[in-house]
């Protein structure tokens, strides 16, 4: 009974933890990282940029009802990226990887657990590896999502490649959804990690309780 009550608490962690990866994989892929607004001058066209990870997309209005939009995803070849690009790219990538082994150790434990086929004292264990691996994968979205935040409000700028025709720095620039996306997948995966971590010290207690009793 112990085994299944724990369980059911640590059902409630995974579904949180799942929203989180989810989330973080899903702002690896969004464009909207930051929003570049462009002024026409000789060079460039006015219009919207939207920064991401992996590509850059550059909205332009044709007509009054319409805009074009043209996306040009990123090589190994563009030396001019920043690096805090290219860093949060691989944090982005390790969390999203570490997210999904979180996930599956804990789909095993569940599993086990409900069959009642774990020994109590090797119960938690694949529960409390969760914990810290999204632990990790919060922190690694975190440096991310600071990173992109102080680029942001320095008005860094990035060397696309030649044929975009766009300019080192934009006229102006703020932080778009995928941002707010990773801010609340790094709270929710942290949430989670504190949940798996607080219901093992729970259940322990628990079993030395009844152990006392015995």
């Amino acid at each position: 009974m112990l085994l299944i009550n724990s369980a059911n608490a640590q059902m409630a962690a995974f579904a949180v933890a799942t929203v989180g990866w989810v989330l973080t994989t899903m702002s690896m892929g969004l464009v909207e990282w930051r929003r570049w607004y462009l002024n026409s001058t000789s060079l460039s066209p006015s219009g919207l940029v939207c920064v991401g990870l992996w590509k850059v997309c550059l909205y332009q209005r044709v007509g009054d009802y319409s805009r074009a939009r043209f996306c040009y995803q990123y090589s190994y070849r563009d030396t001019g990226l920043p690096l805090g690009l290219r860093i949060s790219q691989t944090l982005l990538l390790v969390a999203s990887i570490l997210g999904l082994l979180g996930r599956t150790s804990v789909i095993f434990a569940l599993r086990n657990a409900y069959a009642g086929i774990l020994q109590k004292s090797a119960t938690f264990s694949p529960f409390t590896a969760s914990g810290i691996l999204n632990l990790v994968s919060s922190i690694c979205v975190s440096i991310a999502v600071v990173w992109n935040y102080r680029s942001v409000m320095n008005g860094e700028g990035i060397t696309f490649p030649t044929s975009l025709s766009l300019p080192l720095k934009p006229s102006t620039q703020e932080i778009g959804s995928a941002h707010l996306a990773a801010c609340l997948a790094a709270f929710t995966m942290v949430l989670s990690s504190l949940l798996f971590l607080s219901c093992k010290f729970h259940a322990v207690t628990q079993v030395h309780l009844e152990t006392a009793e015995m």
